[in-house]
This record gives structure tokens, C-alpha cells and sequence, in this order.
């Protein structure tokens, strides 16, 4: 296997804000980038060689991008598998269709982990309305309902048995009559994810683990290390190599796991990508989660993943913009805009702002988000909550 060395071209399928970081990383190492997106100005744009405009399902634009490329990776999983097999005929595709067309669907990610002997939680596929009613019974009453394709950041789930008085009939129609996965709601202790990256060779390194707090299925903030017991964090990381080697991944793969009051640990969804929760690996280890990305696609030697110091991020989201409109008491304070008061966020020891070009503000639209370091993980999070509550 030989490496694809820098001053070669590296064709990214999506321009979000991931394909951003992973291109900034990639030009820092001396790569050319292009990127696919269906939004000619996505955040990435600004930052790359050239963009493809085309939708996720454009196999022809897929190709014309990998035509000028030494290899092709993705930042988003809505990527079609018409549109890897076409790039694939013109340059190596990491992580490879086959990984996605598993991950892509929740029913088949987790049929596929069962199979293998991988923990998850009790859950059932959901084809029908009456699937829906069925599952609803034999989890207990109360769970979650997401649907097998396509949906994140909370988007295309539905909680029943919450108090809410949403039936199963209710969600089946809220989310299209389609298939979807019931998932029966557990008792956690905390919710930690684990980023694996694999390269082409066979070279294996998993970071170190990351608390996650979600609300309203949003990620909130994010802490590496998360600071479990090194028996768990030891049973964590060997899950989610062996499902990366399961896999015979090439490039990065997310593992977000459930750890239940009762000290259970269960692999909740996967993700072959960068994470929202590895934002924080750029301030807190040795190698980012963004520039893995890059060696482990290129087959370069990985880096080291070691913590340096504690790191946290908190997300930040289009409600910040749209919350004090001009004209607003809040906006007239601030002097008319509505720009967020980076500022203050910015006079909290050790807060770096991180925006991503995005022009658009909308509800729970990622905009950016805020890092803290700190000399622990509790002190890190604290300040990055304290300058987002400056804002």
C-alpha cells in the first residue's frame, strides 16, 4: 500500500462545516481539496481548491470530482451509494460504499451490530403502523422512534410515553409513514462517544473517550477525557475498534455508546466520519480528529491521540441569531445587530470562538461553537458554558 503523500488532491463529498475542518487540516498538511455539495457557497467553499455543485444523489458530479483527485472521503452519510461507486471508478473511496450503505440505514446498522454480537439496547424494526403499536408494547411504553434513513440533531424522532400523549399512530404519520427503529428509552448514567480511526494498512488508534450532553436530542457541550473508570474506558474503546476492524474501516468512525445506571455499555449509532463531539480533540490532543481523518485516508502513519490537556465545546446554534432580532430590546442593547457578543465570550480564559461561514441563521442550524481548555475536564466545561451564556 502506498501513501497518497502531500501536494496530492483530496475530493471531500460534502462541504459542511466537517468538510471544512477536515480541508483547513488537509491544507495544513500540504493537500490540495475539492469538494461535492449541493450548496455552491457551503462552508467550505472558502477554504478549498475547487466546489462541485450536486446533490448527494449526482453521480455525475460525484465523478467529476473524483476525476481530479488521489483519493475521496465524506463528511456526511447522506452521500448515495450511485454517487461513492461513481467517484470510486476514478480514485479510492474511504470509508467505502459497502460501510455505508450499512451505517446509512439504522435498520441495517443494526441488524449488522447484532449479528456481530455488538450490545445495543432492546429495539425493534418498524415497517408499519402496527409495527409501531406493537414495538410501543413490548419496549415498555416508553422510547424513541427515528427513521431508518437519513435524520440528525434530533431531526426525524419522536418520543412516546414522555408525557407528551404522542401515540404511535401520531408518530407514524410525523415521520412519513416510513420505516424507522423503535428504541426503548433507558435509564442512563451519561451518554460518551469514541472516535476510531483506521487506515488503509491496517493501523488502528481510538481516541480517548468524550462525555456528551444532549437536549432536545441536540448536543449541547462535549468533554475529552470524559473521565471514567479506566475499566469502562478500557471496555469502550475495545468495542469500538473491533467494530471499526468489523468493518475493515478506512478513514474515521464515530461510536457513540449508552452507559446505563446499571453499568451497562451499549453502542448507540455510528457515524464514519468526524464528530460533533471530536470538536474538542483539536485543543485537547496531540492529533485532531480532522487531521486523522486526512492520514488515515491518505494511509499516512496516524498520529497520536493523547490528551495534552482537557477540552471542551459547546455548540452554537442558529436560535442565537434569530432569538434577539434587530429591533429587540436585546438587539438595541447590542447596538442594533444581532450579532452574538463573541467579545465576552472571548475574555474567558482559555475560549476560542470557531464560526463556519454559514450566512443563514436557523433554528438549531450549527453556526459554530465555542472551545475551552482547562486544567481539568469539570473546569474546561465550565468555562466553555460560561462564555456561551455570555453570547
Amino acid at each position: 500500500m502506498t501513501a497518497i503523500l502531500p501536494g496530492a488532491t483530496i475530493g471531500i463529498l460534502g462541504g459542511g462545516q466537517l468538510g471544512r475542518m477536515v480541508a483547513m487540516a488537509g491544507r495544513s498538511l500540504g493537500y490540495r481539496i475539492q469538494v461535492m455539495d449541493p450548496d455552491p457557497s457551503c462552508p467550505a467553499r472558502f477554504v478549498v481548491d475547487a466546489c462541485f455543485e450536486g446533490a448527494w444523489d449526482d453521480a455525475r458530479a460525484a465523478a467529476d470530482l473524483a476525476r481530479g483527485c488521489d483519493v475521496v472521503t465524506l463528511e456526511i452519510e447522506q452521500v448515495s451509494i450511485a454517487s461513492l461507486e461513481a467517484a470510486g471508478r476514478h480514485a479510492p473511496v474511504r470509508p467505502s460504499a459497502e460501510l455505508l450503505h450499512v451505517i446509512q440505514n439504522r435498520i441495517r446498522q443494526k441488524q449488522w451490530l447484532r449479528e456481530r454480537g455488538f450490545p445495543l439496547g432492546p429495539w425493534h424494526p418498524v415497517r408499519s403502523e402496527q409495527d409501531l403499536t406493537d414495538a410501543v408494547a413490548t419496549l415498555g411504553g416508553r422510547c424513541f422512534v427515528k427513521s431508518a434513513q437519513g435524520g440528525y440533531d434530533g431531526r426525524s424522532q419522536v418520543k412516546i410515553g414522555f408525557g407528551d400523549e404522542t401515540r404511535a399512530a401520531d408518530a407514524w404519520r410525523l415521520l412519513g409513514q416510513q420505516p424507522c427503529v423503535a428504541e426503548q428509552a433507558l435509564e442512563l448514567d451519561r451518554e460518551i462517544s469514541v472516535m476510531v480511526a483506521r487506515s488503509p494498512r491496517g493501523e488502528t488508534k481510538s481516541f480517548p473517550s468524550a462525555t456528551n450532553h444532549h437536549e432536545r436530542q441536540i448536543l449541547v457541550w462535549s468533554v475529552i477525557p470524559s473521565l471514567l473508570s479506566s475499566a469502562i474506558e478500557a471496555r469502550a474503546q475495545k468495542l469500538a475498534c473491533e467494530i471499526a476492524d468489523s468493518f475493515t474501516l478506512e478513514g474515521l468512525l464515530a461510536v457513540e455508546m449508552f452507559l446505563t445506571k446499571d453499568g451497562e455499555l451499549l453502542v448507540n449509532e455510528l457515524a464514519p466520519r468526524p464528530h460533533n463531539s471530536y470538536h474538542a480533540s483539536e485543543r485537547a490532543c496531540v492529533t485532531s480528529q480532522f487531521e486523522q481523518h486526512v492520514r488515515a485516508v491518505c494511509d499516512l502513519p496516524l498520529g497520536d491521540v493523547s490528551v495534552v490537556q482537557p477540552a471542551a465545546i459547546a455548540n452554537l446554534l442558529g436560535d442565537l441569531w434569530l432569538d434577539h432580532p434587530p429591533g429587540s430590546p436585546a438587539s438595541e442593547a447590542r447596538g442594533g445587530g444581532h450579532t452574538p457578543h463573541f467579545d465576552r465570550a472571548l475574555a474567558v480564559p482559555g475560549v476560542r470562538v470557531h464560526l463556519y461561514e454559514k450566512h443563514q441563521p436557523r433554528k438549531g442550524r450549527k453556526m459554530g461553537h465555542l472551545s475551552a481548555v482547562g486544567k481539568t475536564p469539570e473546569e474546561a466545561v465550565e468555562r466553555v458554558l460560561e462564555a456561551q451564556a455570555l453570547l
